[in-house]
């Protein structure tokens, strides 16, 4: 029987299109359960690569006849073996090409929608890391924001909508991501915008990211109003563009909201947490479109692989908008935290250009799940 590959785009596709995908999984028991493909028909079978080093014979009777069978290891390697083993017992296999390392790095950019005065916006989803990116595109120029450090995909799309990149803007100081945002701007000849309060330690120039701000994209009416939304980190900034999208960084999510602890700050930044969600963002339109920087679980991707949702419904349906007791909400928040991000600190110090890891070393400090929610 044949052995396939299986691109991260291509995977990405059958998950938004929620068709079943077999995953037999062939990394350690404990990377397994750290961190994994998911989707709303997905199956897993978890055998390290190990286990299956006599063949695959014992574990036929486990696999499918159905639907597609995928290997999954962390770089390859692995996988093809496996699918190759099982192809060599008649049955069809595919492995994923570029292993789970791969699948952490593929962004796939979609459409949000259109620009009052020409333009449009999209969104580029990090499907195997749940970080989100955005692209404003107006009359030629673009910006973009929080974006990661696969800084090509956002060079090349740009190209591709004849758009030059003007400005780059990070909403936070980011702890669970290597940031793309300096290096793309530096690459393009474009300016790198961050909020001062976030950048105390950093060691580079940048334009300081403050409320009241506007900056504009291309040649129409189209503004980027930064607004200050703390909580998160001390600095979060979140931007209304158009009117219309609400991009609130990493301060609020379609299921959740932001940890305020990644600076081992908790309980100073909880009351600040609250004053952006309760206060500032209430005072907004619900008619605006939130568009966070990450989403959480699986479930928050629309039929079309974007994640938004309007903010008035969000302060209906949203959990972390509807705890009337400021006691409840501080203890929710600092005590209900999942495990911080791999390497974040590392991470923090990488984005404030303290340290300079190498591109291997970058990729190992990601690795793993989203982890910038209180849920």
């Amino acid at each position: 029987m044949s052995l396939k590959p299986m691109t991260a785009s291509e995977m990405t596709k059958k998950i938004v299109k929620k068709e079943p995908v077999f995953i037999l999984d062939v990394r350690n028991e404990d990377a397994f359960a750290d961190w994994k493909i998911e989707g709303e028909h997905i199956q897993h079978l978890n055998i390290p690569y190990f286990d299956l080093l006599d063949g695959v014979e014992d574990i036929m009777d486990q696999l499918p006849t159905d639907q597609d069978i995928v290997v999954v290891c962390a770089k390859e390697g692995s996988s093809v073996m496996v699918a190759e083993m099982i192809a060599e017992q008649g049955r069809a296999a595919f492995y994923l090409e570029g292993g789970m390392k791969a699948w952490s790095e593929h962004l796939e950019p979609v459409k949000v929608g259109d620009l009052a005065d020409g333009g449009e916006l999209y969104q580029f989803v990090r499907i195997g890391k749940g970080c989100l990116s955005y692209m404003i595109v107006s009359h030629g120029e673009a910006a973009i924001v929080d974006a990661t450090r696969m800084t090509d995909v956002f060079i090349s799309f740009a190209e591709e909508l004849d758009a030059k990149i003007t400005h780059v803007f990070d909403t936070h100081l980011h702890a669970d991501h290597i940031s793309g945002g300096r290096k793309i701007a530096e690459q393009v000849g474009g300016t790198y915008w961050l909020p001062p309060k976030d950048a105390g330690e950093v060691t580079f120039a940048y334009e300081p990211l403050e409320e009241g701000r506007d900056v504009r994209i291309g040649k129409s009416t189209i503004a980027i109003q930064p607004l200050y939304s703390p909580g998160h980190t001390i600095g979060s900034t979140s931007f209304v563009v158009d009117s219309k999208y609400l991009l609130s960084g990493d301060i609020l999510f379609i299921d959740s909201i932001g940890r305020p602890d990644l600076a081992g700050l908790a309980d100073d930044w909880v009351g600040d947490l609250r004053e952006s969600l309760y206060k500032r963002y209430k005072e907004l339109s619900g008619e605006l479109l939130v568009l966070p920087a990450h989403f959480m679980i699986i479930d928050e991707l629309k039929d079309d692989g974007s994640v938004a949702e309007k903010l008035g419904v969000l302060f209906e349906q949203n959990h972390g908008l509807n705890v009337e007791s400021e006691t409840e909400f501080r203890r929710m928040v600092t005590e209900n935290l999942p495990p911080q991000p791999n390497a974040y600190q590392e991470i923090r110090k990488t984005n404030m250009g303290r340290i300079t890891p190498d591109e291997e070393t970058q990729r190992e400090m990601e690795i793993g799940p989203n982890r910038c929610a209180v849920r």
